[in-house]
Order: structure tokens, then sequence, then C-alpha cells
């Protein structure tokens, strides 16, 4: 069984063991905090499977988790909120991509980068972020992760910076960011397609580590329900400083 699973992969059994492994762990982040798991895979897996590769097996194991968390995040979060950021995350996606035809896209994912990781230490350090009304903050927040998506992939940080710097629960603020990532699975998709880079092997990679994924995020989902707020918040902006870290190197040194 194991040497049809590495045929039908692609992978061997040692790589394959390991994006087992990390497939679990993604999921558990995924199940915690609400985001997180593409960051996982992509910071692990990434070093055997090339993100051409990787990117559209992330999609479909985000689109799994996304369905497995809908009914909780749909019960958590404020719906018009989730639909708000992914409706302007959309209309920002498009401007982000023009704009990498036009600057260095590997200096445009590093001032992403350096800038969520600005940011998310201001927030560990207690600094407290004035923000404008929801009525502009929200679609601004939105626009601007769709240009952040556009231009380095990275806008579901952008999305959980500014759903951590608002005052609500955490139930809310997970449950937010579950309907976002969900809402984003739409869009992502025509993206994909349109670069026809869903293949057989996304399909069959998928279909091998998504039972793990789900594993993991009903462990992580449990240990959501154990935290408290000031947990829950300090919890994802650490995720958020080591993902944005890893990603800061990895462009840094390659």
């Amino acid at each position: 069984m194991l040497q049809d699973l590495t045929v039908w992969t692609g992978l061997p059994p040692t790589y394959l063991a390991i994006s087992a492994i990390m497939a679990f762990v993604a999921g558990a982040v995924r199940g915690f905090a609400g985001f997180g798991l593409s960051a996982v895979l992509m910071a692990s897996i990434v070093v055997f499977i090339p993100p051409i590769e990787l990117i559209p097996v992330c999609f479909l194991l985000e689109l799994a988790a996304s369905v497995a968390m809908f009914r909780g995040g749909l019960r958590d979060a404020k719906l018009s909120t989730a639909i708000t950021l992914a409706l302007f995350s959309a209309i920002g996606v498009p401007l982000g991509l023009l704009l990498t035809t036009s600057i260095d896209a590997e200096l445009s994912k590093l001032f992403a980068l350096i800038l969520v990781l600005s940011l998310t230490i201001l927030q560990l350090f207690k600094v407290n972020f004035h923000m404008a009304s929801d009525r502009v903050a929200l679609p601004a927040a939105g626009f601007a992760a769709g240009i952040v998506s556009g231009l380095a992939s990275i806008g579901g940080m952008v999305i959980a910076l500014y759903v951590l710097a608002s005052p609500k629960k955490a139930r809310e603020m997970r449950g937010s960011l579950v309907l976002y990532l969900f809402f984003g699975m739409f869009t992502s998709s025509v993206t994909l397609i349109w670069f026809g880079v869903l293949n057989e092997q996304s399909f069959a990679r998928a279909a091998v580590l998504a039972p793990l994924v789900l594993a993991g995020v009903f462990a992580g989902t449990m240990l959501f329900s154990k935290s408290l707020d000031q947990t829950y918040r300090r919890g994802c902006l650490y995720l958020l400083l080591l993902f944005a870290g890893a990603g800061f190197i990895r462009t840094v040194a390659f």
C-alpha cells in the first residue's frame, strides 16, 4: 500500500511521512487559530515540493479545512464582517497582481513581510491601534489584504492582524477568520483554474493528506475550546510572528 501511495503522489516514503506529519500540525494550527494551514506547509515541505506544485495542494487542503470549520465559523462570526472582508479582498487582488508586473516581486514580498512583522510586534507589545470606524476600516483591511495577496500571497496575515487588533472576543475573531478564508476559496479557485495548476497529482496528494489535516483541525479546535481570549490572541500573534519571520528568512536567503 505504501508503494502505491508513493507512486500515486510522486513522493518517496520519507517525504510522504514528513508531509503527513506536517499536514497534521498544519491542521491543528488551523483548528486553533482559524488560519495558518498553508503557512505551516509552505514553511516546511516546500523544501522538497516546489511552490508551483505545493500551492494547489494547499488550496485543496484549505478547502477541506474550511468546509469542516464552516459551521462553527458561521455560528461564531459576524457574517457581514466576513463577507465585506472577502469582497473587498477580491477587488484588491487584481491590483496586487497588476503591481507585480511593474515592481520587483521579491522586493514587494519582502516589504509585505516586514510590514506584517512590524505590526505583529507592535501588537505583542500592546501598542493600541486607533482604527477608524468599521465602516471605513473593514473595507480598507479587506482591500489591503487583496493587494498584498496579489503581491505576496500573504493577504490572510493582513486579515488576521486586523481581526486580532479588534476588541472582539476570541470566538468571534476566530470565526471571522474561518469565514473569510472559506469565502476566499472561491476567488482562489478562479485563479488556480485560470493558470491551470490544479492537476491529477495535486488531487492525489491532497486526498492522501486531507484526513490528517482534518484530524489536526479536530485537535486544534479542542485546544481552542479550552483557551481564554488573551491566550488565543497572543498565540495567534506568535504564530504570525513565526510565519512572517520564516517567510522573511526564506525570501532573503533564497
